[in-house]
């Protein structure tokens, strides 16, 4: 019962987290410098449109497997005929009529396949749909941290303007030898000083906040180029699979090529399965991403401050050399990590071995390329 009081007490925080209103001004330029949300909203159609594209290519071997399977059956039922003429065989339908129901497959090969894809196109659809309502939360508190980061880089120009010019006025030449004057003096040194110091510190604070974006700016498309990588594997594999699918179905009438057809499915469909693996790795990416946003977002509010900044913790936080906490960060690098387990994860639901080594060999490039990249970020 308490867990789920303090389940139901953490999604009512989150909830009136993301009921703060962003101004759409602020929304278009943060949008134009780091894309539309944590993954670019146009990426999965184009790759949608790309795997309809492509697939369309399906036919471009059918006539040559045809020919081939011709001479396969040839082959198939000569066997059969002198297994019989010997007497090692005794006459049996049912084994040849196998061979032509593999021609009507490769006869029907686009039914076929896209027959195999329903149920992986379902899980698809649903993990998507589910995948699609968190990473609206994560868009929503990704630009209210990055309005909160703003907002923290504008307070920290202002208090040390105000710092230093409280300095300026407490030297010995600043003070007390004028009475009446003294005042209009410093008045005035203010009023012009003051916006000279404030655009220095705002440069000094413009840093922090060019290299802190830098480290997020990459560890999205760490993130990013890691999804990207699982669909166009998907996309190559099964195109190639949907191409070259009508020799498998060839060969298979021989006997000594029989169980090329059934492999050939289960890769089929294990590749198939990327799609639906993916978005639901990102769905459980984006509730880590959820509390990482929020917990970041609770600590700026909490330096901002409803009735002003709070200088103590400001002023830690400002010699940290970013205007991070990181957990953003590692949320980023950990859930596109997450990603490059998706062939893996495919092949425990549907086994195959082809696939799984065709893609170690990518999955050890991409850990090294994401070691040099964390090297990288600590050199920075």
């Amino acid at each position: 019962m308490n867990n789920i009081c303090l389940i139901n007490f953490a999604f009512n925080n989150l909830l009136q987290i993301t009921r703060v209103e962003v101004p759409n001004s602020f929304k278009e330029t943060f949008n134009f410098l780091q894309g539309n949300g944590v993954y670019e909203d146009g990426a999965f159609h184009f790759f949608k449109g790309l795997k309809d594209s492509v697939w369309t290519h399906y036919d471009a071997f059918i006539g040559d497997a045809q020919a081939l399977s011709a001479i396969f059956m040839l082959i198939y039922f000569a066997i059969k005929a002198y297994e019989m003429m010997a007497g090692d065989k005794k006459l049996e339908i049912m084994p040849l009529l196998r061979p032509f129901g593999l021609v009507m497959i490769i006869i029907w090969w686009s039914p076929f396949t896209r027959m195999i894809t329903v149920p992986t196109d379902i899980i698809a659809a649903k993990t998507e749909a589910s995948f699609a309502e968190e990473q609206e939360i994560v868009n929503n508190l990704r630009l209210q941290r990055a309005q909160l980061m703003v907002q923290v880089a504008n307070q920290l120009t202002t208090v040390q303007a105000q710092t230093e010019i409280a300095a300026k006025e407490a030297d010995t030449w600043y003070g007390q030898a004028w009475d009446a004057v003294t005042s209009t003096v410093k008045d005035g040194f203010t009023e012009v000083w003051n916006p000279i110091v404030e655009l220095r510190n705002r440069m000094q604070v413009g840093v922090q906040l060019l290299a802190t974006n830098i480290l997020e700016t990459i560890a999205v498309w760490v993130l990013r180029i890691c999804a990207y990588i699982v669909f166009m594997i998907q996309i190559i594999y099964s195109t190639i699979l949907i191409i070259l699918g009508p020799f498998s179905v060839a060969a298979s009438i021989l006997p000594i090529f029989r169980d090329s057809f059934s492999t050939w499915i289960s890769r089929f469909i294990s590749v198939n399965l990327y799609s639906g693996i993916a978005f639901l790795v990102m769905q459980i990416g984006a509730l880590f991403q959820q509390y990482a946003m929020q917990a970041e977002i609770t600590r700026y509010q909490e330096l901002v401050g409803k009735d002003g900044a709070n200088l103590e913790k400001l002023g830690h936080f400002a010699s940290n050399g970013l205007l991070s906490f990181g957990t953003v960060i590692v949320a980023f690098l950990i859930s596109g990590l997450c990603m490059l387990t998706v062939p893996s994860i495919s092949t425990w639901i549907i086994s195959t071995s082809g696939v799984g080594s065709a893609t170690s060999t990518l999955g050890r490039g991409a850990s090294s390329v994401s070691r040099n990249v964390r090297r990288m970020i600590s050199k920075f």
